[in-house]
């Protein structure tokens, strides 16, 4: 057999039947489900009398819709989401699917929630009707979004019909310097590549920069490789991938232990593996960075400026600049640092986990969310609140005057009723940062969870580096 990338073997590992030269048949290892994508699916396969046939390899979260205030039974107060919940939890009952309901103790975001608990393994393909489940990829998953009509026939008959893509290699060698995060080095390469730098690809990342990324961190990376247009994101499993899940994964012991782990140490591209097209950066060189524009490419250096739109090399780039500083209500040529801001959010499948809260903890100890500034902490999951509560660093959010919210999307996509208003200026640790992505006309930075927690404490966009160095 020829020399194979790590996204072809695992595509070949689970391919049921090749269609023609550009398609597949593909067995999905495991399917997530959410509220507002699977009610039509769920109506389209009981309308042909169809049942699930593999129930134990589908898991069902309540997340995007779900309320955060900190109340002791949640309720959905909104008519049309409460009934998407309703519908999910008693779609899911007739069929005996996992779900993690709006009051279970351990309710979170599908990205964060299905890790953490052990389901995903190197190896394995996993699709949910979200576009961020590129997140595996920090496990050696093949993870990809799914549309409406796509999660009817996975749930008749757990396969998928899958069109090929392309490989990419991004190598990232070097140290990141302090103060730099894996957000901050996403968004580096987002805004180098562009939006639609990696479309058609799936995007293996490589490089001793990327080994020396922890799990959580690597999950920040492949779950924004999307905002480049990436059909999926990789990292070849290390030793670090395997601890992760079996300190998780429950099941795993004995023999079934040892032929995961030896099935994993096989997963990585071949030597002479081709690519279809490369890049390479300098960890070393990198900066801590926020989004000035309404695209996760419209990004700069938080040290840097506002580009002007001469500069910009391509009509097209300029026009998308000018529409893009309209909606965020920036001059071109403008400073990042200094802008107020008067709404921060921590949270959402890119950095709502216990990593990314204890660094906002070590940011903010000691000091206070400045007046005016509203700043919210949204914690990926309930057993990710539950340890931040039993480390101390809830305390320590909740002393800096931080709000100590429950589980979910929350203000990432404004579906439930943390909504940012108009002319709304956020740092927030989200993933998107599109025209009223937190609310009709409200601005949305996005930097890490480091950045935005020096935005609480100070009102502007800051550079978390100078804080840290004074911090006593």
């Amino acid at each position: 057999m020829s020399s194979r990338t790590l996204y072809r073997k695992l595509v070949d590992s689970h391919t049921v039947s090749v269609i023609d030269e550009s398609n597949v048949l593909l067995f999905c290892d495991l399917h997530l489900m959410n509220e507002y994508t699977s009610p039509q699916a769920f109506a389209g396969l009981h309308e042909k009398g169809r049942d699930v046939p593999y129930p134990g390899q589908n898991v069902a979260v309540v997340s995007h819709i779900i309320p955060t205030h900190p109340q002791a039974v949640r309720v959905i107060q909104d008519p049309a989401s409460a009934l998407q919940a309703s519908n999910l939890n008693r779609n899911c009952a007739r069929h005996g699917i996992p779900l993690f309901d709006t009051n279970d103790q351990l309710q979170g975001i599908e990205h964060v929630v299905a890790p953490e608990h052990g389901m995903i393994r190197p190896g394995m393909v996993v699709i949910c009707g979200d576009s961020h489940t590129t997140t595996y990829g920090a496990l050696g998953a093949l993870g990809f979004g799914i549309g409406t009509s796509e999660v009817e026939h996975v749930l008749a008959t757990q396969t998928l019909v899958y069109r090929l893509a392309k490989d990419m290699r991004i190598r990232v060698d070097g140290q990141l310097p302090t103060g730099v995060t894996a957000k901050d080095l996403v968004l580096m390469v987002i805004g180098k590549i562009g939006a639609q730098g990696a479309r058609g690809y799936v995007v293996e990342l490589c490089g001793s920069a990327i080994d020396a990324l922890s799990i959580e961190a690597r999950f920040t990376l492949c779950n924004m490789m999307v905002e480049a247009g990436a059909r999926g994101a990789l990292i070849a499993p290390d030793q670090k991938a395997f601890d992760y899940v079996l300190a998780r994964a429950v099941d795993m012991a004995g023999a079934a232990r040892d032929q995961a782990l030896a099935h994993g140490r096989t997963l990585s591209s071949d030597a002479d593996a081709r690519f279809d097209a490369e890049h390479r950066f300098d960890a070393s060189e990198m900066s801590p960075h926020v989004t000035w524009g309404t695209s996760p490419d419209q990004v700069a250096p938080v040290t840097g400026r506002v580009p002007r739109l001469e500069d910009l090399p391509e009509q097209a780039q300029r026009h998308s600049a000018e529409r893009a500083l309209s909606y965020t209500r920036l001059e071109p040529g403008a400073a990042l640092l200094g802008i107020p801001v008067q709404h921060v959010f921590i949270g959402s499948c890119t950095n709502g986990r216990i990593e990314d809260l204890r660094a906002v903890a070590d940011v903010v100890r000691g000091r206070r969310v400045v007046p005016g500034v509203r700043a919210m902490v949204v914690p990926g999951s309930g057993a990710v609140r539950a340890q931040a509560e039993a480390e101390g660093v809830a305390d320590v959010l909740i002393q800096a005057g931080f709000e100590w919210r429950k589980p979910g999307c929350s203000m990432c996509l404004a579906m439930n009723d943390d909504v940012l208003g108009e002319g709304t200026r956020c740092a927030s640790t989200t993933n998107r940062n599109f025209e009223g992505r937190q609310g009709r006309g409200a601005i949305t930075h996005l930097m890490s969870p480091a950045m935005a927690a020096a935005a609480a404490v100070t009102g502007v966009i800051s550079d978390v580096r100078t804080l840290v160095a004074n911090h006593v």
